[in-house]
């Protein structure tokens, strides 16, 4: 009988409910809830957002940008944080835009400098020719000129001057004693190309301007 009893207790202590004085249910209540926090921190950094400047209009090279062209906007970045321009960067007088931004995109960290440190200068281009609309500002165009002949008529046959050139602008325009309407595209060139095509255009030569759906070489 002893036998017996002992062997009822002893089933009925591997039995017992545990009760929060079980160091075994007080382990397993805190490794629950240090892996619900921890879950809930790194949801909580996932979606933590952070003001950044973005353009409040569209923002063309060289043109001066002062605190009435940016606004604040909160985004979440992560990883990629570090390649725009957070909202407490104070914008300094005298800061022009180096690259072109359009309303409403965010500032890359590339894109605001001074006016000597910009490595292309916008050349106005008039054509006579029909853009398609894709060529708008921001796009690139391939610049070929053909050079009037020798003798003055004609011209010689075209070849490319200026590969997948970036288009600042495009303004149209009445012609001469209103015989019809052009367009002056400004485009960004670097110092190498800008003899060539501003002896090009000096000269009377014909200028067409190619879309390059490409982009920049």
């Amino acid at each position: 009988m002893s036998g017996a009893a002992s062997g009822a207790d002893g089933a009925s202590a591997r039995f017992r409910r545990p009760t929060w004085r079980d160091p075994r249910l007080l382990t397993g209540l805190l490794l629950v809830l240090a892996s619900v926090a921890g879950v809930t921190a790194v949801v909580a950094a996932a979606d933590r957002t952070e003001p950044y400047l973005a353009a409040a209009r569209d923002l063309e090279v060289g043109q001066a940008v002062g605190a009435d062209d940016v606004v604040a906007v909160d985004v979440r970045l992560q990883e990629a944080a570090g390649l725009y321009v957070p909202a407490d960067h104070a914008v300094a007088p005298g800061t022009v835009a180096t690259q072109r931004v359009a309303e409403g995109q965010l500032l890359p960290g590339t894109s605001l400098g001074t006016a000597d440190r910009l490595d292309r200068k916008p050349v106005a281009v008039e054509v006579a020719h029909a853009l398609p609309a894709e060529a708008g500002p921001g796009a690139h165009v391939d610049v070929w000129v053909a050079g009037q002949k020798p003798t003055g008529r004609g011209h010689e046959p075209a070849r490319l001057l200026l590969p997948a050139a970036e288009i600042a602008s495009v303004r149209d325009q009445e012609t001469a004693l209103g015989a019809g309407r052009g367009t002056v595209v400004h485009l960004l060139v670097t110092e190498e190309p800008m003899g060539d095509l501003v002896d090009a255009l000096g000269n009377d030569a014909r200028v067409t301007l190619v879309w390059n759906p490409a982009g920049a070489p």
